[in-house]
């Protein structure tokens, strides 16, 4: 399981011109599955994305968690960030979840994600054709591998 979090003042997703997801202060954070990844995998990821400090202190330190700030989260799938460019140019995503599989682990993290932040969160269309905006703030970008715990 890969994420790219990004610290936001703003962002919305759009399917077919039709905002379905849209935050203000928060985290947008782009999420792809492989068939490795188990509920496991969500639980950790999704107590790593809540309490993550990523937020600046009156000092202007990175030291407030999503909560501290009382921010949201918009959650959008994206299986290429599984995407291996190591032979040639064009990605290769075979290391990426099969797409039921990947629906399914979607759907059990926003729920895995939504108890443990303690509110509803936003979120993108699996599968869909997206359209992604964003205000990224700092700018502030983490990526985490759930394989690596890094």
């Amino acid at each position: 399981m890969r994420v790219v979090i990004q610290r936001v003042s703003q962002s919305n997703v759009e399917v077919s011109g039709e905002v379905i997801g849209e935050i203000k202060t928060g985290v947008m954070v782009l999420v792809s599955f492989d068939d490795e990844d188990t509920d496991i995998d969500l639980e950790w990821m999704s107590k790593k994305i809540i309490n993550l400090r990523i937020f600046n202190d009156d000092e202007g330190k990175m030291n407030r968690s999503l909560q501290d700030v009382s921010g949201d989260i918009l959650l959008i799938s994206q299986f290429t960030l599984h995407g291996s460019t190591k032979k040639g140019n064009r990605p290769s995503f075979i290391k990426a979840a099969k797409p039921d599989y990947a629906k399914m682990m979607y759907e059990n993290f926003i729920e895995v994600l939504e108890k443990y932040f303690g509110k509803e969160i936003e979120t993108g269309e699996f599968g869909g054709d997206m359209k992604v905006s964003l205000i990224n703030d700092g700018p502030a970008t983490i990526i985490i591998d759930s394989k690596n715990k890094e």
